[in-house]
């Protein structure tokens, strides 16, 4: 990739941001209130990069998110993830998340399960929070048991987590999670 940075985008849930390095996309920012709140959080987040002119392959997957997010499937298991930065217990949450999916749910302690120990479900959500690709990682299919909708540290919380369900079809407005799918990593 050429020199990192960070750039806003427009989608239909609002502006999104997108961070990249040379290994890849380095992290992905939900919608905020407005741009300067956006820009401030991704300077945060990444304090060594500066707002650029995306290259080539993230302006394509600014282009896929965009998309998904108007309503196109895409499950991104092409895009290039730095995942520098990501532990290993994390990255083995991530993969589990990412093999949900569009339309279906999983719970934390199912994931748990997945990995070899059902009794860690409180750490698979910490790793889910910590998540810094949501949507391209869809953490938004992680669900409470017996369906309940659980946290969800993106901006906007749950009802940002309830839109995105509602927009792939795994929950029914004003409803819990129609069918859910069990995940083994």
């Amino acid at each position: 990739m050429d020199q990192p940075g960070f750039a806003i985008f427009d989608t239909a849930i609002g502006r999104c941001g997108i961070a990249w390095g040379a290994a890849g996309i380095v992290g992905l920012q939900l919608p905020e209130s407005s741009d300067m709140v956006a820009v401030r959080r991704l300077g945060q987040r990444f304090p060594r990069l500066a707002r650029a002119t995306p290259p080539v392959a993230i302006g394509a997957a600014i282009a896929r998110i965009a998309a998904y997010l108007a309503g196109a499937s895409d499950d991104f298991a092409s895009l290039a993830l730095d995942e520098s930065n990501v532990g290993a217990f994390d990255r083995a949450v991530y993969r589990a998340a990412q093999a949900i999916p569009a339309g279906a749910t999983s719970t934390y302690g199912e994931i748990a399960a997945g990995l070899g120990d059902p009794r860690q479900a409180r750490a698979v959500g910490q790793a889910l929070g910590r998540n810094p690709w949501p949507i391209i990682v869809p953490c938004h299919r992680v669900t409470g048991a017996d369906g309940k909708m659980g946290g969800f540290s993106a901006p906007g919380g749950r009802a940002t987590k309830r839109k995105l369900l509602e927009l792939e079809g795994a929950l029914a407005a004003d409803s819990l999670p129609l069918f859910a799918v069990r995940s083994d990593p």
